[in-house]
């Protein structure tokens, strides 16, 4: 978004929310398991590798969930129902929510993302594309916060959110976001909620998808230090680092993290650490679930009425649920 761009001016030309980074940065590079949050992933290059990795061979979640969206498209339709306000948490290129338009029939589409300058170009290619559908684009670290702005619509709201984003958060951060979901829309709303989930299947499957053969996984991870050093002004190197990505089937979830090629040490702003060979930084999880974890949470959450969507492998599942 906006912001973080920001980070880079003079000290005096920060805003409370430039501080807030920093802190956060700073916070997971200094503690003792180092970590970096998964949204920092998304920079406008870091955007495009994902896009890029979506087309990959190995990366079946982007296609298989097209493929469910694709088969049951008037079921998906007729259990949400038309005439929705379609809040697209996580957008990217808007492409995925786009597909659903000719069967949801939105009344007015809100893409939300945290990288504003690719949010706005995705934007405006809808308007021009879908001239009849209002597009409000809401750049946003939705994360902690999904207070939404007055010009998004109240009643009839659908959160739309795809590809397994879900899974980023632990058990416990995924249902503390659910509830805020359910907080924002009104009681039985035939809205609710869209979600695509991965679930859990072989170890082997997970890890290639994570760790593609042609590397462009691992360049999308390794981006990530560049923009933390736009950010915060640190001197991370790329070429000092390796990728791992991995399932942890103890922790139903795949990980991602950077690990030191040598001993180095990463500097920013007055601050440093030391980083010995071999040590890690963790970028990202995945966790992957069963349905009986996504009925569990929805439950949990004040969710009812949902109703589940799978391609022929079960691999993965889209869900709508409701408000109660």
């Amino acid at each position: 978004m906006a912001q973080l761009a920001r980070l880079t001016q003079r000290p005096w030309q920060q805003t409370p929310e430039d501080w807030e980074i920093r802190a956060e940065l700073e916070a997971g590079l200094t503690a003792q398991d180092a970590v970096i949050s998964p949204k920092y992933l998304y920079d406008p290059l870091g955007s495009k590798l994902f896009e890029a990795i979506c087309e990959l061979p190995e990366y079946y979640p982007t296609r298989t969930e097209a493929e469910i969206f694709a088969a049951h498209a008037g079921d998906i339709a007729a259990a949400v129902g038309a005439g929705v306000t379609l809040i697209d948490l996580g957008a990217g290129n808007c492409a995925k929510a786009a597909r659903l338009f000719p069967a949801l029939k939105p009344r007015q589409y809100v893409p939300i993302d945290i990288s504003a300058e690719f949010l706005h170009q995705a934007a405006d290619g809808l308007r021009q594309a879908f001239p009849e559908i209002p597009v409000n684009e809401v750049a946003m670290d939705f994360s902690s916060s999904l207070e939404l702005p007055a010009t998004v619509n109240r009643d009839r709201r659908l959160f739309f959110y795809p590809g397994s984003s879900l899974g980023n958060f632990d058990p416990g951060q995924a249902l503390d976001f659910l509830r805020r979901m359910r907080q924002a829309l009104q009681i039985g709303e035939a809205g609710g909620v869209l979600l695509g989930l991965d679930l859990v299947k072989d170890a082997r499957v997970l890890d290639a998808a994570y760790d593609d053969a042609l590397g462009v996984t691992a360049a999308f991870n390794l981006n990530m230090l560049n923009h933390v050093n736009r950010l915060i002004g640190a001197d991370f190197n790329a070429r000092d680092w390796r990728h791992l990505g991995f399932y942890n089937a103890a922790r139903q979830r795949v990980e991602m993290h950077l690990e030191a090629r040598r001993d180095l040490i990463v500097r920013w702003d007055g601050a440093r650490r030391t980083f010995r060979q071999g040590e890690r930084i963790h970028t990202e999880n995945s966790h992957k679930f069963t349905p009986e974890d996504i009925l569990s949470l929805l439950e949990q959450a004040g969710f009812g009425e949902a109703r589940m969507w799978f391609d022929p492998q079960r691999w993965f599942a889209v869900c709508h649920a409701r408000a109660r």
